[in-house]
């Protein structure tokens, strides 16, 4: 029987975050290809988490430092297990390593956090020199923990190329699995709400995440008054969960900037909207928001950062600008002109139809599994590093991690 034990950071939230609409999609694959699937996490589960269960999924609550989670092991004895992000595999490598020698180890960066890190402290110090800071701790951190695991999955081919020529991490470790998308046909198409039928501009995102808080930000201070200036009925409509009192507080009705909060169906926001403004300043992986603008036919102005590793060579679905003063004039443009609208728009699907393919990645992904399921011992003895450092984390992380387990049964 195949079986997947997935270790989930956090309890997938679709309508909250595109890491966790990332998540289901992977566990989507899984399914199809009738793996008996298992989710745990240490976290909390909130409002706004999806029912695992409504799929057929077993989910359990874990603990740090407890021995509960080897016997789990032990009793899945899982033939794949799912690292979510590198931080559950710092926490909980070593046992599957210990318990389950012979279960692959897959990690999901869900995106670099090392990337985004050393991009959000260039900006802070006002520099674009990024590559001072990509030799930070958690640039080591997640490096090891890629080469602990037998592969790791990558969001943005800008990240692939990135790990394989500044770090020389072998490509055999490394799989490229962007969002995986259902095409969009002429159906689709002719259903999605016409340039006149929509009004104003949108921006979505989960504000636990900073680079769309910096975004929101960036419209506030910088862009929104310029669009404003040329056109007065215009308004700015922000989605996204975890609105706290800070953002919040940025809403002013007056020059319609709205902080319109959750919302449980994104599409709706987005068929309304006529554009879609994503000045994001730092970040890595695929933006969310700027897939959904393809998605449901919103034509999008975003950044470099933003569109990076999303389109291949093809034409963005909108405008990039780096510049504010001039991403507020194709803001306008996309919003007064519907033949570039409409242009925009053609290119989103396109850029969807022909770089987001579900079933090309989901069957190269299943191959990718069944080769190491062959060449498991192989595959493994050609990773040196990989073995040196799961050596030593064992010997480092094991013996902490029970001397944990000791002083909390004392206390």
């Amino acid at each position: 029987m195949k079986s997947i034990l997935i270790i989930g950071f956090v309890w997938p939230e679709p309508n909250s975050t595109a890491a966790g609409s990332r998540m289901l999609q992977l566990i989507e694959i899984f399914k199809q290809d009738n793996y008996t699937i298992t989710f745990v996490s240490t976290a909390s589960k909130t409002t706004n988490s999806f029912n695992l269960e409504s799929l057929g999924i077993q989910t359990l609550s874990i603990k740090l430092n407890d021995r509960s989670f080897d016997k789990l092991l032990t009793e899945i004895n899982p033939s794949i297990v799912l690292f979510d992000r590198y931080l559950t595999e710092e926490q909980f490598g070593w046992k599957v390593e210990e318990n389950c020698p012979n279960a692959i180890r897959i990690l999901d960066t869900e995106d670099l956090h090392f990337l985004r890190n050393a991009r959000q402290e260039a900006f802070k110090n006002k520099t674009d020199v990024v590559s001072e800071y990509l030799t930070s701790e958690i640039t080591k951190r997640e490096i090891a923990s890629i080469y602990r695991c037998d592969l790791t999955l990558i969001i943005s081919k800008y990240e692939v190329e990135l790990l394989i020529n500044k770090f020389h991490i072998n490509s055999s470790l490394l799989l490229y699995i962007p969002f995986l998308l259902n095409k969009i046909d002429k159906n689709v198409f002719n259903s999605y709400p016409a340039f006149q039928e929509r009004n104003h501009f949108m921006t979505i995102g989960n504000f636990k995440h900073e680079p769309n808080y910096n975004a929101v930000l960036q419209l506030k201070k910088q862009i929104w008054p310029l669009i404003k200036a040329v056109l007065p009925e215009a308004e700015l409509h922000i989605y996204g969960a975890y609105t706290s009192q800070k953002v919040q507080q940025l809403q002013n009705i007056k020059e319609g900037f709205y902080i319109k909060g959750w919302i449980l169906n994104a599409e709706d926001a987005f068929k309304k909207a006529r554009v879609c403004l994503a000045p994001i300043q730092f970040g890595a992986g695929l933006k969310g928001k700027l897939i959904e603008s393809m998605v449901y036919g919103t034509p999008s102005v975003t950044t470099t950062v933003g569109s990076e590793g999303m389109h291949e060579i093809l034409p963005w679905n909108g405008f990039i600008e780096n510049n504010y003063e001039n991403f507020s004039k194709k803001a306008i443009e996309l919003y007064l002109n519907e033949e570039t609208w409409l242009i925009s728009q053609q290119n989103g699907i396109k850029i969807i139809n022909e770089c987001f393919v579900k079933k090309k990645y989901s069957n190269l992904f299943l191959l990718e599994i069944e080769k190491l399921k062959n060449q498991l011992f192989e595959h493994r003895k050609r990773n040196f590093i990989g073995s040196m450092l799961n050596y030593h984390t064992i010997k480092s992380s094991k013996y902490l991690s029970k001397w944990i387990e000791e002083k909390n049964k004392q206390n």
